[in-house]
This record gives C-alpha cells, sequence and structure tokens, in this order.
C-alpha cells in the first residue's frame, strides 16, 4: 500500500511539473479537455436515462457477484432443469447469472434504442478527431489533482466521453458475445461453428472483461464523488442540474436495493423462483 501511495504522489508531481511547461500549457490552452458537440447534441440527462442507469448498476453488480459464485463453486448445493429440455441441468448460481444476462441484455438494447431515437448517443459517442487530444488533456488534468471543469450536464470531456464508449460499444457487446458461448443456448452440436469460434477464446475474454467492469466502475464511482457529488448525483438519479440531496438520497436508496439483493441471491430464495421456470433438485 505504502509502495502504491509513493507511486501516486510521484504520478501527480510529474503532471504537476509537465503542465507547468510552456508547450504543455499551450497544449492544453488549444484542447481544454472538450470539443463542440453537434449543434442537434441534446442537453441535460433525461428520467429514461437515470433508470437506464440505476437498473444497468443493479444487474452488473449481480452478475459480476453470480460469475464469480459460479468461478468458484466446486460442488454446487442445487441445481436447475428447464422443463424443455431434462438433460441439461446446471448450477443454480449458473441459472441466476445466465437469467441475470438475459435481463442485462434486454436492457441494453432499450437503451441503445432510446440512445439513438433521442440523439443521445452524441454525447458518448465520438464526434470529432478532437476527442483524443482533448481526453489526452482531461487525463493530465486529472493526475495533477487540477481536474477539468465538469459540465457533465451539457457535455462530457474527452476522457470521459471515451471511457463511457468503450463501456457501451465494446466492452459490453464483447461481454455479450463471450457470455452467449459459454452458455446454454450455444448449439454444441454445430461443429463449424464451434471450430470457428472455440469456447476458450471466450472464456479467455469473458473474465478481464468482467475486470474491466469492476475497474470502471470503482473509477467511475470515485470521480463521481470527487467531483462534485451532489451535483453529479443529481444528474444521474434525479435529472436536474442543482446542488442539493435529492439525488444522492435516490442514490442511497438505490444502493439499499443492490445490497438487499446482493444478500438474497442464495439458494432459498432462488430455489422458487428458478422452480417457476423449471425444476430444482439437489443433484
Amino acid at each position: 500500500m505504502a509502495g502504491l501511495l509513493i507511486v501516486a504522489a510521484l504520478a501527480v508531481l510529474f503532471a504537476r511539473w509537465l503542465i507547468g511547461r510552456d508547450a504543455v500549457s499551450d497544449f492544453l490552452t488549444t484542447y481544454p479537455g472538450t470539443y463542440d458537440l453537434p449543434e442537434s447534441a441534446p442537453t441535460g440527462i433525461p428520467a429514461w436515462l437515470g433508470w437506464q442507469h440505476f437498473f444497468n448498476v443493479f444487474l452488473t453488480v449481480l452478475i459480476i457477484r453470480s460469475g464469480l459464485m459460479v468461478r468458484r463453486e466446486k460442488r454446487p448445493s442445487a441445481y436447475w432443469t428447464p422443463r424443455w429440455n431434462s438433460k441439461q441441468k446446471i448450477s443454480l448460481q449458473l441459472w441466476l447469472h445466465q437469467s441475470l444476462d438475459i435481463l442485462w441484455l434486454v436492457n441494453g438494447v432499450v437503451f441503445i434504442v432510446l440512445l439513438v431515437a433521442t440523439g443521445h448517443w452524441m454525447r458518448i459517442v465520438p464526434t470529432s478527431w478532437e476527442v483524443f487530444p482533448n481526453a489526452v488533456s482531461a487525463g493530465l488534468q486529472y493526475l495533477s489533482l487540477d481536474w477539468p471543469t465538469e459540465s457533465g450536464w451539457v457535455n462530457y470531456n474527452g476522457l470521459q466521453q471515451l471511457a463511457y464508449f468503450t463501456t457501451v460499444f465494446i466492452a459490453a457487446p464483447l461481454a455479450a458475445l463471450t457470455g452467449v458461448r459459454m452458455s446454454g443456448i450455444w448449439p454444441k452440436e454445430a461443429q463449424k461453428l464451434n471450430k470457428l469460434y472455440p469456447v476458450k477464446w471466450a472464456r479467455a475474454v469473458h473474465f478481464p472483461v468482467m475486470l474491466y467492469f469492476v475497474t470502471f466502475i470503482i473509477g467511475h464511482v470515485a470521480m463521481v464523488l470527487a467531483t462534485g457529488a451532489l451535483r453529479n448525483l443529481n444528474h444521474m438519479y434525479a435529472s436536474q442540474d442543482a446542488v442539493n440531496w435529492t439525488g444522492f438520497w435516490i442514490f442511497a436508496g438505490s444502493l439499499v436495493v443492490i445490497a438487499a439483493a446482493w444478500v438474497a441471491a442464495r439458494p432459498l430464495v432462488l430455489a422458487p423462483i428458478a422452480g417457476l421456470f423449471g425444476r430444482v433438485s439437489t443433484r
């Protein structure tokens, strides 16, 4: 831990020294961290986006939990068998993981459709090559602790935009494609297809993608709280550009719901739910 703190302190000092150089200072002036969005780009964060954000966090956290449980379990305490295929038996934790995956995919499709229909895609999809130098600029400012001006209600900085784009349009599809390959819905008898897309490739990618999501969530929450928590939480949870406690209390309530679901995700609670869609057994 001490070593990490020393490295972090040295990185901050280096960034501060760097932005003090004339060339870098001029670069920051030319590229302050953001670039102008198209004139048709919407402003603000609508209520549907706030709800989508909560559902996505809720499902992602439970997917990560159930995925880790599947990865660690040696002798499952319960199994689930679908009504339409008595030969396909999986652990109850794997049933939970795959069921959550389906809900997450449905939520993602709804999100993308609304994103395109409302024009909000322009806020997280780069529309200019200037996103890259502005992302470098924002990164330097963050590292120096002289953080760029936050204006998420109107426009994300280049680093935020690239992070959100990567998460939504690269990491999420990778998680979905690799998850489907390892799931029970994949056609096991399709030899040519299995040869083109070996399951070992999916396994090699799926876990690192999960680690990416964990890293993104930790970094995202840390920056939300450190760069104006009340305003940022109002943006995401209360759909208002104001500094008050409304978004904070909604956020706190969402954490209670997520924590309750985390605790409830055990065989005693899952078995009756899974039983509605198949047969639950202990062997």
